[in-house]
């Protein structure tokens, strides 16, 4: 039998916390005496039951044999980049990540991995030894990508005045001190334009011209020349993950930096949207859930009001297919915002991809509901779309979990990327398509972007 002592040493939690599991009956227990007394049995389907993983510490690589290619990865997440790089034989040794949900699923998945929190806190000595490498040891990748909020189009745009933009500064620095072979960074379309320092547009006059620093692509810019004065050479794209095997569309920037100062070349597509370039269509949402109809699923309900305009919509419809009458009534005061507002009242289609998934599948302006079920999409959908294993582990709250999933990256787009490296390792010769659509903006790759920048006048 196991002591109240017991298993608050066990959960990594404190006594009053296991007390209160007991009182309310979600653990079970028996009381003898003054204490409580619980069977090891019930304990183990506590933990089972309620997806109940104790916070981790961080700590060094539990293995001693390092691999021939050693890869460190930082704001790991629930690790889709990680498994996808997996996929061609990288395997990370090490893992860094501040969120407590996010370190849970790292260390429930992957226990022997190096395990490290705040990026802030770590040297590069520090990383290295955590991974058991020492400073002759020669790092051939290094992968993340850092917060994204800060250079999102759909949020203020602060860049560099951001925390979080500064994240991506220390990331930039670590991989300068570690010096890997190639660097991987992945953000959002919006650090193609974000800029060093931004303006409200509350603010602006047009008397009184952006300076240098406020001008579109001016953070990009910045962290370009920091690698480039490092040696590194950097390419970059836009990249619709679809167009590489993911049942999902999702556009992401991959820079590839390279320590001998060479340009890795672009991604090589799996897939394109009606079969261009002799390759398969892109995968449908009805593929990725395939096999999933009589499982049980785990996920957030919408609200009744909204219920009841889903019950008129067919897969593949929105909000514009509800009868005239209804659509106003639907949206509320959102009918009369601008743009497409294509997000509302949104059923998946089955025969094609799913838009890009997001945090929460039921605000109102992002909705991700099931093609015909009057729900949400679940847990076990998203991580089909993300492409992670059915067996994979996510830890936390409902929330915690859809977060986690929502913010990945796709498998099918962390394999091209590993396929790329590893052929430019091996001085392997890779497809090129030309003039294929890696994403549906224009000027997103490294060699138009600058172009279209220097075109574009400046204010000193």
């Amino acid at each position: 039998m196991l002591t109240v002592k017991d298993i608050a040493g066990q959960l990594k939690t404190s006594e009053q916390h296991v007390r209160n599991l007991i009182r309310s009956k979600t653990l079970a227990g028996t009381r003898v005496g003054r204490q409580w007394i619980v069977k090891p049995s019930d304990l183990n389907r506590f933990i089972k039951q309620s997806n109940f993983h104790p916070a981790p510490t961080d700590h060094p690589r539990q293995k001693s044999s390092i691999p021939t290619i050693k890869a460190l990865s930082f704001f790991s997440g629930a690790m889709g980049l990680d498994l996808g790089l997996e996929r061609v034989g990288i395997n990370v040794i090490l893992a860094c990540e501040f969120d407590k949900a996010c370190r849970k699923t790292i260390e429930a998945n992957r226990p022997d991995l190096a395990l490290l929190g705040d990026i802030w806190q770590y040297s590069a000595n520090d990383i290295r030894n955590a991974a058991g490498l020492s400073k002759k040891d020669d790092i051939e990748l290094v992968i993340g990508g850092p917060p994204c909020q800060a250079f999102s189009t759909a949020g203020s745009r602060r860049g560099f005045n951001d925390e979080r933009g500064n994240v991506l500064l220390r990331y930039i620095s670590l991989i300068l001190e570690l010096r890997p072979r190639y660097a991987v960074i992945e953000n959002v379309r919006g650090l193609l334009s974000a800029p060093m320092s931004h303006r409200p547009h509350a603010k602006r006059d047009e008397s009184k011209p952006l300076l240098s620093d406020e001008r579109p692509g001016g953070a990009l810019q910045y962290i370009l020349k920091m690698l480039k004065d490092g040696d590194y050479g950097v390419s970059f794209n836009l990249y619709n993950a679809a167009n590489f095997g993911s049942p999902q569309v999702r556009e992401r920037v991959v820079m590839i930096c390279n320590r001998d100062g060479q340009k890795v070349p672009y991604l090589t597509p799996t897939h394109s949207q009606s079969s261009e370039f002799g390759l398969p269509q892109w995968r449908t949402f009805a593929s990725a859930i395939s096999g999933l109809e009589d499982i049980d699923h785990h996920h957030v309900n919408f609200p009744e009001e909204r219920l009841r305009y889903y019950r008129l919509l067919k897969p593949g419809q929105y909000w514009k297919n509800l009868p005239l009458d209804l659509q106003k009534q639907a949206l509320g005061k959102a009918y009369y915002s601008g743009g497409g507002k294509t997000g509302f009242l949104r059923r998946l289609a089955w025969d094609r991809p799913s838009p890009t998934l997001v945090t929460h599948p039921a605000m109102p302006a992002t909705d991700l509901a099931h093609p015909t079920e009057n729900r949400p999409l679940s847990i076990e959908e998203y991580k089909r779309i993300q492409e992670f294993p059915d067996n994979w582990i996510v830890c936390g709250s409902l929330s915690d979990q859809y977060k986690q999933i929502g913010n990945a990256v796709p498998a099918s787009l962390g394999e091209a990327i590993g396929k790329a490296i590893l052929s430019h390792m091996k001085g392997k010769q890779v497809t090129l398509f030309e003039g294929f659509p890696y994403s549906r903006y224009k000027n997103t790759d490294d060699h138009s972007w600058e172009k279209t920048l220097k075109k574009a006048p400046v204010k000193k």
